[in-house]
This record gives structure tokens, C-alpha cells and sequence, in this order.
């Protein structure tokens, strides 16, 4: 079984003094996002990826949260209510929950 992990992802307060932490800790590169992925910077050379974006004040913007690949996104965000988690931004590609104890996590396809 392959990992559901697709990607983490981090906010940053100061993105420069980020990048330069999170390249030089992980001998990582991070590059800057491709249209669709969102703003920020990422990792485009495996199957889980690192992500990093500024800092905002949205759902996704304040802590770090891992994402994880889904084969039916829609039939996923169902089952989230159904077992006690919370839909916060519901999306087509990608979506923000809550699990049951309140912990933030992203859901994405393939």
C-alpha cells in the first residue's frame, strides 16, 4: 500500500527566512508553485510533497497541515460529517477539514 500522504504543508510569518529553513534542514528544493497548487512554494519531486505559502488568515494559513490523496474527493467530504469531522472549505481538488477531535487536515485528488 502506497502512502495517502500527498503533501504538507507549512505557513510562514517570513517566507524567505522559511525557504532558506526548511531548503537547508531537508536539502529540499522548493520552487515556486505551478497554476492550480495555490500560492507559495513547493517540492515537485516525489510522491508526498512539501509545501510552504505565506502566513494568511484563511483556513488552510494559520498551521501547518498535512493533505492526503483521495481517490473519490466528493465521496470522501461526505463521509467527514458522517464521523464527527468538520468541512471547512469544501473544494473540487482539494478541501480544508476538521477531524473529530479538531484537528485540521486536507483532503486532494490523484
Amino acid at each position: 500500500m502506497t502512502s495517502p500522504i500527498s503533501l504538507i504543508e507549512f505557513p510562514a510569518d517570513d517566507p524567505a527566512r522559511a525557504r532558506r529553513f526548511w531548503t537547508e534542514v531537508l536539502g529540499i528544493q522548493l520552487e515556486d508553485r505551478k497554476p492550480g497548487e495555490g500560492e507559495g512554494w513547493q517540492t515537485h519531486e516525489g510522491q508526498a510533497e512539501f509545501g510552504l505559502h505565506e502566513r494568511g488568515k484563511g483556513p488552510g494559513d494559520t498551521v501547518s497541515i498535512p493533505y492526503f490523496s483521495v481517490p473519490d474527493l466528493p465521496a470522501a467530504l461526505a463521509r467527514v460529517p458522517e464521523l464527527g469531522g468538520t468541512l471547512i472549505h469544501p473544494g473540487e481538488k482539494w478541501a480544508i477539514c476538521r477531524d473529530s477531535e479538531g484537528s485540521p487536515f486536507g483532503l486532494t485528488t490523484p
